[in-house]
């Protein structure tokens, strides 16, 4: 039993809580989010109002628990980050572009827990990256595009849209936003006389409660350090297809 807090509350935070709630192996302790609100109690956990880090600190000291999962915003880690770290609590923050000062302080938390920062925790968008690197490899001269869709509140480019573009150095992405669309990304190579396609769409946000139950099975195999969700992932892919006949 993995007993963990859940930092942020909105669209996303509130389907993994549902995720992390109904799974048997996990323990969701509370929630934390920054929103002026009262306590307020579910079936099941506590949804607390935290705004600053001796706030964090109170919680962490008075309800212990051995994992955050971080869906609020990619600053918030610079709140928590050192409190969790004092308190031997490991971190999964899946929050899109974190800049390079958070993922430098994430670092500087590994000596001591394992933290993972990923900016898509979903297990068909990694497979889908570890398969297009892996086929980029084979034809290096391939023309490639990358292109997202997502609803129309969001502004930003995804930033697992730019991870995909940077891990497979492309320039540009194609980006859409249209109506309630979840989100879409898909990797285009160009070939002569022939075309594939990697697609992986979000049906819904619960999605990303599934792939975190996933990380932190692959994170509670590791000792304190910095680690990618892709990369623990394609260890267990390439284990898995040495096994395949």
């Amino acid at each position: 039993m993995k007993n963990v807090g859940l930092i942020g509350y909105g669209r996303a935070g509130k389907a993994v809580a549902r995720v992390l709630n109904a799974d048997d192996a996990i323990s969701l302790k509370w929630v934390a989010h920054r929103n002026n609100e009262n306590l307020v109690y579910t079936e099941s956990y506590p949804v607390l109002t935290i705004r600053s880090t001796s706030d964090f600190e109170i919680l962490f000291n008075n309800h212990p628990v051995d994992y955050v999962i971080d869906f609020s915003s990619p600053d918030n880690i610079m709140l928590y980050g050192r409190a969790a770290a004092a308190a031997g609590i490991h971190i999964l923050s899946a929050n899109s572009n974190h800049h390079e000062a958070q993922l430098a302080f994430a670092r500087s938390l590994a000596d001591q827990i394992v933290v993972m920062c990923s900016p898509n925790i979903t297990v068909g968008i990694n497979f889908l990256m570890i398969a297009a690197k892996a086929l980029q490899k084979i034809a290096p001269h391939v023309d490639i595009a990358v292109l997202e869709e997502h609803f129309k509140e969001k502004k930003d480019i995804s930033g697992t849209a730019k991870k995909l573009a940077h891990e497979l150095n492309v320039g540009d992405v194609t980006s859409l936003r249209l109506g309630g669309i979840v989100g879409h990304h898909q990797v285009v190579f160009g070939f002569p006389y022939q075309t594939v396609r990697f697609i992986h769409d979000s049906i819904s946000r619960e999605a990303f409660g599934t792939g975190a139950i996933y990380a932190l099975s692959l994170m509670a195999k590791q000792p304190p350090g910095m680690y990618e969700f892709a990369n623990l992932m394609r260890q267990e892919v390439m284990s898995n297809l040495l096994d395949v006949s």
